[in-house]
Parts: structure tokens; sequence; C-alpha cells
């Protein structure tokens, strides 16, 4: 059983050895920063996506796919959003043989692929909501050191984009989208903090930005999605513009949202441990896994066994019959490391009592009768995620702290919340003494208990502040 490093004392350490051994992906691509997707890491992959798809379209969103080269002459229509990009993209130049007479951009994000076409699609107010979502492939030049899922070259991407009658509708539907997300991140057990991003550090071509965030140890934070106010900042270079009633033409006002397999690396690092990943049953690649465990007596469970998966299978779960040749301790480490939520031990003995012996992956135990399988196994799931998600919270509050002057902030080992006026020279002053970013400002109740914001924790202001954080973004 091989020892992974210390999670609270090397994170990116850990992290890598977790990874590697639930064989989520397999980076020996020969183009840095494009992994493949293993077979496993396909399945849970596949599960993320059927929750996020399954919380939007419940919302009204609709699911579409864009072409993945966009032409130059469309990319460059919106300047503040090619500027933020342009050190990222990847070019197409050449068709077979052919130099191409515009050259074509490799989907980075799918604004300027898109908007193109929504000027088409939308001329009417009662074209209107447009809120429409595709799951595809972006392509990025990271130039900084890749990691699976966290930091990677190609990124397989959820994005909607909505086109709104006025302001007013577009901010109703980020609060949409943020509401769509609290609930994605309570099937997944995820703690996380929506924080409005600094103007400084919001999405190119962005009215603004809501970020959110998760604590990985020592101030250090991911950011997991983002949702993004665009006001008239894309309708207008492409033309989207609607008649009103009254016969007037107006452009949109428009919103994105986007997640990527970042989330996947998400789970993975709030509820992984000492040994290994560790999945919530809603989005593991299996939820249960049985085990045929023979006696040295003789007997073989393996026909009960197969019984009990296609009760279970029948039953809707996700479950996987482990009848290999392996010793069962063998194949207890392999499916603990791959976080798996629960095991059916079953051998003889289970056989003739008509039971199964249940383990979850948090170590919980008990017996389970045939005669009420089905309901003692979603019961024992249930128990299992509530288990997860109790531990994922409790870390998560103990993640954050406050910090009532700049000298607090150096050196941190949690995130620091802090009452911040908005000012760009205080907030750059917050992000030299904690040697990192100002994420930005709180949406909703900090983590921990507060209270009200105080005086600005740079300039002593008291009026206008808000509850913000600082960490080190990874």
């Amino acid at each position: 059983m091989p020892e992974l490093p210390d999670k609270r004392e090397a994170f990116i350490d850990w992290y890598l050895a977790a990874v590697e051994l639930a064989e989520l992906t397999d980076k020996r691509y020969p183009v840095k920063g494009m992994n493949v997707w293993t077979p496993y890491g396909f399945l849970a992959r596949r599960r993320l996506d059927r929750v996020m798809e399954e919380e939007i379209e419940a919302t009204g969103s609709r699911p579409v796919e864009f072409p993945a080269l966009i032409p130059e002459t469309e990319f460059a229509k919106e300047k503040e959003h090619i500027k933020g990009f342009d050190a990222q993209v990847y070019w197409v130049t050449k068709g077979g043989a052919t130099t191409l007479d515009v050259p074509l951009v490799l989907r980075p994000t799918s604004e300027t692929a898109m908007y193109p076409i929504f000027a088409l699609w939308v001329r009417s107010h009662q074209d209107l909501p447009l809120n429409v979502y595709q799951v595809v492939n972006t392509f990025r030049y990271e130039t900084k050191t890749t990691r699976p899922f966290l930091r990677v070259r190609e990124i397989h991407f959820f994005e909607e984009h909505t086109c709104q009658l006025d302001e007013e509708r577009a901010s109703e539907r980020v609060a949409s989208n943020l509401a769509a997300f609290a609930k994605m991140a309570a099937r997944f057990q995820l703690p996380y903090l929506a924080i409005r991003r600094p103007d400084w550090d919001k999405f190119p071509g962005a009215f603004y930005s809501v970020a959110l965030d998760i604590p990985v140890g020592g101030a250090r934070t991911l950011q997991i999605g983002s949702i993004h106010h665009y006001r008239e900042n894309f309708s207008r270079p492409y033309g989207i513009q609607y008649e009103d009633p009254t016969g007037r033409s107006k452009f949109v006002h428009q919103t994105t949202f986007g997640l990527s397999e970042r989330l996947l690396g998400a789970i993975v690092a709030v509820h992984g441990d000492a040994r290994g990943v560790a999945f919530p049953a809603d989005i593991a690649p299996y939820q249960v896994v049985v085990i045929p465990v023979p006696s040295a007596k003789g007997g073989d469970p393996t026909p009960y066994a197969r019984e009990i998966e296609k009760v279970l299978r029948e039953g809707g779960l996700r479950v996987h019959l482990d009848d290999r040749a392996d010793r069962p301790g063998a194949k207890y480490y392999y499916w603990e490391s791959r976080g798996l939520p629960l095991r059916l031990e079953v051998g003889p003995r289970e056989a003739e009592a008509k039971t199964v012996s249940a383990a979850s992956r948090l170590g919980d135990k008990a017996t389970i009768p045939r005669a009420g399988l089905l309901a003692g196994v979603r019961t024992a799931l249930g128990a299992y995620d509530e288990r997860l998600g109790a531990q994922a919270r409790k870390a998560f509050a103990e993640a954050f702290a406050l910090a009532t002057s700049l000298e607090e902030l150096k050196g941190s080992t949690t995130v620091r919340l802090f009452p911040w006026c908005g000012s760009p020279e205080c907030g750059h002053r917050v992000e030299e003494a904690i040697d990192g970013a100002l994420l930005g400002t709180l949406e909703g109740a900090p983590p921990i208990p507060l209270g009200a914001p105080g005086a600005c924790i740079v300039c002593g202001r008291a009026e206008s502040t808000v509850w913000s954080a600082a960490g080190r973004p990874l």
C-alpha cells in the first residue's frame, strides 16, 4: 500500500498522488497539459456533467453546441476580450497546404463564437430571454505548471450564455445561476464561497464577475467556477439587439456561467484523505461495489453476489461486481483509494444468512438484510454523504479567520476575512500584505460568524465597508 504525502503539509504532492492512485487521468499524452480521460475518470466526469445539466435545465436553459474554430474577424470585435486572451489562444493558420485568408482561433471560450449567431436569433423582445448552454472542450495555452483538472490546456468546459431584456433581468439571471450552483454544490457535498471579484481581476469584457472559490489549505484558494454580467459590452460590438413593444431597438444585456473539469479536482481536494480520493455518492462513477469473499472452508458466494448486483442495478444504483481473482484485502484497498462510497462484502456466511456486510469509504459498517437490500443500501449511501458533507463543512469553516490589521495578513495560514472600503488603493495594500490576491467581496453571509463589517482594514473608513476575502490563488 503506497503512502500518500500529508495533505495538510504538502497539498499539491498529495493531490497529484491521489489523482494518480485513483487512475482518474493519464498525463502521459505527448502534448503537455492535454491529458487522457481514463475509463474511471470519464465516468466521474460524465456524472458531473449530468448534475450540471439537470440543475441548469431546471432553470429553463437549453443545450446547444457551437463550432470550435472562431474567425479572427469575429474574435477581434470585442477588444477588451481579445486582449485578455491574447497570450493564451491557439491559432490555426493553414487548412491542409493552403494558408487561410482569415486565421482561426481554437475556442478559448465561446463569446466570440456564439454572439454573431445570437445576433441572428434575437430580433424581437419575444425572442428573450435566450438562455442556452453547451458542454465542450476549450483550449488555452497555459504557460504555468500544468496539473490534472486544475490547470490544463484542453479544458472540459460547461458554459451558459444568455441574452436578457435589460440590466435588471440580467442581474436576476446571475442570481438564478448562483442558486443553481448552490444545488449542484449540495449534491457534491462541496462548501464554497461566492465572491465578487475586484474590477482589476474580473473577466475580460465583464461589467462584474462573481467567482466560486474553495480553500485548499495554507491560505490557498482554488476558483472552481464563475458567473459574469456583461451589460451591453458584447451585444454592442456583435449587434445583438431587439425591437421592444414600442418599436424601439435596444441592445440586450448578457450573462455567462462557466464551470470546468476543475470541479472534479475540487471534489478530490475537498473530500480526499490519507487513503486517496473520496467521491460523494451522487457523482461517484460507481456508488456500490459488490465483492465476493471466498471461504477457506469452501463455498462459492459469487452467484449470491451476482444476485445482489442485479437487485441494486435494477433499483437504479450504479453498481460494479468485482469478481477478479485478487485477494479481498487488495480489492478493498483498490476501491477505497478510488473513492467508491459503499462496499458490500458477500461471503458464504452472508449467502447463507441472506445478508450483506456493508462498509462505507469512511469506515462505517453495517449488516443489511437481503429482504430490505435496496432501502438499506440507499440509507447507507445517505448516511455516508451526510458524514462526508459534515467533514467538508467543518474543514471549510476552519480555513477562514478574521484579520483586523494588515500585519495579521503577513504569513497567514488561513484565508482572511476583513472589512474593505472598495478602493483599489486599499485593495492593493491588502494584496501586498498577504502576498497574494484580494479575492473580492462576499456574496451572501460569511463562512464564519462575524457580525457587521467595521472600519476598512487599511484606511480606517467605516462607511460603505463590506466583508472581503484575501488569499493565495492556486
